[in-house]
């Protein structure tokens, strides 16, 4: 299989987005440790095979330079960290004070950067990767989510400043998602009718699914991206339709 052999974490991987990630690197034939604060309800698994799970807080910069170790030592090699772990709740600007705002950039950009340092000197060794989980919210405006789309944007900077310094051992990418569908989509999108609703307005015709993720994070990790680096592979389907279309008057479909 094409990551046999190669050695993945893959942070905030015990659901949603992460599990799915997780799985793609497992049905790739890769050893998978997941973190989280918590653990999953059930083990990650795909193809006959599960994730180690170690429960891990990435704002404890101790405990994550100590379980980059414990990994390295454990399957004695690292080549590729995705850096998963983020999210935010709907929150307007003038809603919560400077230090709510300020956690959510904590845990969508500073956490990836300390995991990433942490990282670094075993994905060196392997001439690994890291990939970085961004969001169409830090390329565009993101009411309600400000602070998750600034730190967003700023992963994705992060990213291309990494992948010169670290080069040429070290490559650094981002996957830039849209709208996915999870075991939570219904908070941010609404019932079924909902869903489907706003998947409708994808150029795709429906949301990712966390497996649409992870099968571009397993490319971007394998050799067949040998030469991608400080790159931004856009997944969300072909965007957003830009709303003047529907209300222009002319060039309207019969």
């Amino acid at each position: 299989m094409e990551l046999d052999g190669r050695v993945v974490v893959v942070t905030g991987g015990t659901r949603g987005v992460g599990a799915g990630i997780a799985r793609s690197f497992l049905e790739a034939g890769a050893e998978v440790v997941v973190c989280a604060r918590r653990p999953p309800d059930r083990p990650v698994a795909a193809g006959g095979r599960e994730a180690s799970f170690t429960a891990l807080d990435l704002r404890d910069t101790a405990a994550v330079g100590d379980f980059f170790d414990a990994v390295a030592g454990r399957y004695g090699r690292l080549d590729c960290l995705v850096n998963n772990a983020g999210g935010t709740p709907y929150r307007l600007l003038g809603e919560g004070g400077a230090e709510r705002h300020a956690r959510v950039v904590e845990l969508n950009l500073v956490a990836p950067m300390t995991a990433s340092l942490a990282a670094h000197p075993w994905l060196k060794r392997t001439r690994g990767s890291v990939v970085m989980i961004g969001s169409v919210s830090g390329t565009r405006p993101s009411p309600g989510t400000a602070a998750y789309g600034a730190a967003k944007a700023g992963l994705e900077s992060l990213a291309r400043s990494m992948a010169v310094e670290w080069a040429p051992e070290v490559r650094v990418n981002s996957l830039v998602l849209g709208m996915v569908r999870t075991e939570l989509a219904h908070l941010h999108y609404g019932d079924e009718a909902g869903i489907e609703a706003v998947g409708a307005t994808v150029p795709l015709g429906r949301l990712a699914e966390p497996a649409d993720v992870g099968d571009a994070a397993v490319f971007l990790a394998s050799d067949r991206a040998r030469y991608v680096s400080g790159a931004s592979l856009l997944v969300h389907g072909g965007g957003e339709r830009p709303a003047f279309l529907d209300a222009a008057t002319v060039n309207k479909e019969s």
